[in-house]
Formats: structure tokens, sequence, C-alpha cells
């Protein structure tokens, strides 16, 4: 990829590098070379159960991350860039062995800074669903070339409020870029279709991870899912599982230096109840624990 990038909404317009260098010291935001780099492919087993199943996704972890989130629990690959650089050849190759492996479907981990090459690695199309796991900070332009490649979009819708993505995601029009992205990847799936085994065929899951002391942010997100999609349509995943990781500390974060509270939750379970939204997924406060965050070994790859 010799043109300046503009893959995500940054724009940085930076040439992406044909070397790998660790530790974040690449240039561009997500400080990630040409190529993917992969920390770890394999059979996953805690997504949301219509996308994991009981022979698990097949994941693939892409390192590094177009927004680098204070708050990352997969710091080390997002910021750091850990991992293994691979060709295309490769890349469509792990596909191949986590199919052989029983995968439900190929789950592809933090994309959007690797979008063009992984857009040609998906042709010929694969015998299983695609899901594209982003955190929603994606270029409509960009989404639109996957369009009839990608069956399953799994993003997130972090912030309505754009103070918050400022500040702990470095970008002021999350809110926006986010909901523009979500509405083109419901122009190509349509409402979701899950088949007989429970399995996702096609269709978007909106998750939203609840941050402390910001519940007002969850019920916004809740308000939009609410009066944008009918019953039917999407699948909505709160999740309760933040725990304070990556930059967050006593003396920087602060305010984000727990997990969420009952009270906080109770407050918003109660909104999500009534809102109107009927399909999707909610966790309890077990979820809020490190053993549920895979151990980026570099096996798969």
């Amino acid at each position: 990829m010799n043109n300046p990038c503009t893959q995500c909404p940054r724009r940085c317009n930076i040439i992406r590098s044909a070397e790998y260098i660790a530790d974040g010291k690449l240039p561009g935001v997500c400080h990630a070379p040409a190529l993917p780099v992969v920390a770890r492919a394999g059979l996953h087993h805690w997504e949301e159960p219509v996308i994991s199943g009981e022979r698990g996704s097949g994941t693939v972890f892409f390192s590094g991350c177009n927004l680098n989130c204070v708050y990352c629990q997969n710091y080390n690959i997002s910021s750091k860039v850990e991992g293994k650089l691979i060709s295309l050849e490769r890349l469509r190759a792990i596909y191949r062995e986590l199919i052989d492996s029983g995968a439900h479907n190929i789950n592809l981990v933090t994309p959007t800074h690797y979008s063009q090459v992984i857009c040609e690695s998906l042709t010929p199309q694969l015998p299983v669903p695609v899901v594209y796991n982003t955190n929603g900070y994606d270029s409509v332009e960009m989404l639109k070339k996957f369009d009839s490649k990608v069956q399953i979009y799994l993003t997130d819708y972090k912030y309505a409020d754009n103070n918050l993505g400022l500040r702990y995601s470095g970008v002021g029009d999350y809110a926006e870029q986010a909901w523009d992205a979500i509405e083109e990847m419901y122009r190509q799936t349509g409402p979701y279709v899950i088949d007989d085994n429970g399995i996702m065929q096609k269709g978007v899951i909106i998750r939203h991870l609840i941050l402390p002391n910001a519940v007002e942010n969850t019920l916004q997100v809740i308000k939009k899912v609410a009066e944008r999609f009918q019953p039917g349509e999407i699948l909505f995943s709160l999740m309760r599982q933040y725990l304070p990781c990556g930059k967050v500390s006593a003396a920087e974060y602060s305010e984000i230096n727990r997990t969420v509270t009952d009270e906080e939750y109770e407050i918003i379970e109660e909104a999500l109840y009534t809102s109107g939204i009927e399909d999707g997924f909610v966790q309890d406060g077990s979820s809020a624990s490190d053993d549920f965050i895979p151990c980026f070994d570099g096996s798969g790859v």
C-alpha cells in the first residue's frame, strides 16, 4: 500500500510501512504496517452465543488500533502492536485452518486499519459467515467495499457523548462517524438471521460497553438504538465487563478507575428493559474479570 492511508475516519495520510516495528513506533495513530500484524488466531468461545455457538468463532485478533482507547483490555496488542507480521496468503490460510477446525464463522477483530488488505483476503468468498468485529470508528467509504464479503457486523457504539470519545479515545466525532457506519452496515445486511442451530448468518450486532461514571452516555446510546431500529432488525449487546486497564490508574483517568457499580447498572438495566429493545444480550457483574481476556501468545498465527 503505497498511497497515503485514509482507511479510517482519522485519515492520517501517512505511507504505511512495509516493515514491522513493535512498541507503537510506526507513524500513524494505529502504528501499524501495511500488511497485517496478528496476535492470535483460534476458536473463541466468549463472544455472544449466536457468534460463538458450541464449536467456537474462528477469531483473528489483529494488532494495532485506530482508536487506542485509554482503558483498552487488549492494550499490549492495540497500542504496542505486539504480534506477527503476516502475508495476504498466510491470512487466507488462517481462515482455512479455522474453518477446518469447525469454526462457525471467521471473526475479524479490530480490522479497520487493515481493511484494504482484509477486503482483498476475502476473495474468493468463504463458506462460512464473515464477522467484521470493530470498534465502530469506520469509514463508510471503506465499509462499502465489504458489501457481500461480510455477512455479520459486530460493532461497538461506545459514545453518544463526543466529550467522552475525545477524552478516552482521542476522537471528537465518534458519535456521528460510528452511527453513519452502523447505518451502512445495516444497509448491507438488513435484518438479522439466526439459523435453526442458533448461529447468526447475517445482520448487525451493536455492542455497548458501560463505563463507570458515564450512565448518561449509556442511556443516550440505548435511546438512539431504540428510536432507530425495530424488534427483529438488529441485536443489541449491553456489556458490563469493564475493568480498569491500559492507561487507567488512580493518578490518570481516576474517574474510570473502578468497575461499574450495581447502582449504575440497575439504572441502565431499567432503561434498557423499558426502551423497546427486545433482541440482544446483557452481562452480569461476573463478566468484569480478566479471566475472559485471551492470551495473545501468537498461537494459530
